[in-house]
Formats: structure tokens, sequence, C-alpha cells
């Protein structure tokens, strides 16, 4: 029996693709500080997708997604919606840390520290 693969789906490469080419200010800046295994020797990967969800950053060696929020997540819906994508994301074994957008700008220090501190080892 052939099983589907949960990581980067078919059906969603054009998506990453295309959050890929536009990242948000944020993504980019957080982005350069994350590329080439730039932070502890850890690689991650941008616009990843795990199940139909697209993870704005993934590290496979620590199975741990970072995700940046704007504006739209602090509503009810976008609440709920983070919810059950972190859920969902937990139950594959898979640890979320989230940042405010403005964080990356104002504290990018402390937003490494952060997903430095998230790691396993």
């Amino acid at each position: 029996m052939k099983t589907t693969s949960r990581h980067n789906r078919s059906e969603l490469k054009a998506a990453r693709h295309d959050l890929r080419a536009n990242l948000t200010p944020a993504e980019a800046t957080l982005w350069r500080a994350l590329q080439n295994s730039q932070l502890d020797g850890r690689k991650f990967r941008r616009q990843h997708s795990i199940g139909s969800y697209i993870l704005d950053f993934y590290c496979p060696g620590e199975r741990l997604a970072v995700e940046l929020d704007g504006q739209g997540h602090y509503t009810v819906s976008g609440e709920a919606s983070d919810l059950e994508r972190a859920n969902y994301l937990q139950s594959v074994g898979i640890r979320v840390v989230r940042f405010e957008n403005k964080r990356v700008f104002e504290q990018l220090k402390f937003v490494l520290e952060g997903i430095r501190q998230a790691f396993r080892s």
C-alpha cells in the first residue's frame, strides 16, 4: 500500500512557489538570518508544506515550525485558524513557535534566541 507524504504535497507546489517569491518583509528579514544553516548549523526551509498547511519556516532536523504573525492572526477567525493548525502540527510531532512580525524588525536577536531555545538539544 502506497502512503502519501505529508510534506510538500504536489497540489500546494504553486502556492509554495508564490509565497517564496513574495515573502513578507518580516519573512525576508528572518530568512536572511536562518538561511545557509546560520543559526547553530540548523537547516531551515521556507514555505514548506505539511499536510494542507504551508509553514513560514521549517527546521526538519528539529521538527520545528517557525511562524510569523501579521495583523490577520489577531482576529477571532485568525486565532481559531492558528489553533487548528498548531493542533494538527503537534499531532504529527512538529512543535511550533510564533512571533509577531514587528518583533523580527525590533528584536531580531530575541526572535533568534527564542528559536534557538526551541531546539531539542
